[in-house]
């Protein structure tokens, strides 16, 4: 408990509020009781000395009242000095500017919906939030690393600076209104820990975590992860995959917005169908004509996937389509489907 209070950010500037204000109590009680004379009196000769201005006495002291005195100056030299000290620094060391431009931050977190959660902002973390960012997707990164902050400092990216694996760093991500968590930490125990405390605080995010050790992607999953990546695994496969059939990659590379951002092939679910939409066939719907976009896959209500799907087929409420197209042709689809 004491370590929790010592660790905020305002822990000295209250403490040296705390020390004064006891000062002057202690200062009131004592002349009160000392001398006999009102609190009122007995406070002024508190400020006077503890502010040593040097006034006249208000009641003539006797000899207790003057020890007091002497005591009552000692310890409000010490006690002022460090709360001139502790008040100075907040103010010189830029540690007061810090804190109202971290609050203005969190208040900025506070105000996402469906955004991403990115735990670690490494090679793969990075990677994740230029994806992000270039598809025009709130999100926000938690970070310990120095050195990392000061990147995303650069980058004007919004973050956190905390271990993610804290539960109080980890929530004031704003998890409850989070659309996803990306988990890219090189350890697969803290990535664990952190799927575990993501399914807890949200059972509909969808959580992607990175594993390293080849064992650990069926923990993850159980944990209530719905996707485990092993970059290693996959990269190695990439390259494979580019000697093998260079040109298929490279073209899955560009639909999937990795070579290009005009070129996108995007998931869209039908659960929010307009009524008139609903039930409809896609020769129906006409989205090849009037947006241009293509539906090139399709998911059915019991989650089998029919590649070019055919014209009469019907976009049930609990489908989802895949489209490709444009950027600017899939905004069109979508103004098609009311979505």
């Amino acid at each position: 408990m004491y370590r929790k209070y010592k660790n905020h950010p305002f822990y000295n500037f209250y403490v040296s509020i705390f020390l004064l204000i006891t000062l002057h109590i202690l200062g009131t009680l004592g002349y009160y009781l000392i001398e006999k004379t009102s609190l009122f009196n007995a406070l002024y000769m508190t400020v006077i000395t503890v502010a040593t201005v040097g006034y006249g006495e208000v009641v003539p002291l006797s000899n207790s009242g003057r020890l007091f005195t002497i005591f009552l100056i000692t310890i409000s030299f010490g006690t002022f000095a460090y709360a001139i000290t502790s008040i100075s620094n907040y103010v010189i060391s830029g540690e007061l500017n810090t804190y109202f431009k971290n609050r203005k931050v969190q208040n900025e977190i506070q105000k996402l919906r469906n955004h991403t959660i990115i735990c670690g902002f490494g090679r793969n973390g990075r990677q994740a939030a230029l994806q992000l960012q270039a598809h025009k997707q709130p999100f926000v990164v938690i970070e310990k690393s120095p050195q990392h902050i000061e990147s995303l400092k650069q980058m004007e990216f919004l973050h956190i600076e905390g271990d993610a694996t804290q539960d109080h760093v980890f929530f004031s991500s704003n998890v409850s209104n989070a659309r996803a968590v990306i988990i890219t930490l090189p350890n697969d125990a803290d990535n664990l820990f952190i799927v575990l405390t993501a399914r807890t605080a949200n059972p509909n995010l969808t959580i992607v975590s990175r594993a390293s050790d080849e064992n650990s992607d069926k923990k993850l999953i159980k944990a209530g992860a719905n996707n485990v990546i092993m970059p290693d695994k996959i990269g190695g496969a990439h390259m494979a995959s580019l000697v093998l059939k260079p040109d298929v990659i490279e073209f899955i590379d560009v639909v999937t917005g990795q070579g290009s951002i005009d070129i996108n092939l995007e998931e869209i679910t039908c659960e929010n169908l307009p009524e008139h939409l609903k039930n409809k066939s896609i020769k129906e719907l006409e989205i090849r004509n009037i947006s241009g976009a293509n539906i090139i896959g399709f998911k059915t209500i019991d989650g089998n996937y029919i590649i070019n799907p055919d014209p009469d087929t019907i976009m049930m409420p609990e489908a989802k389509i895949f489209v490709l197209g444009t950027n600017d042709q899939i905004t069109k689809m979508k103004k098609i489907l009311n979505i």
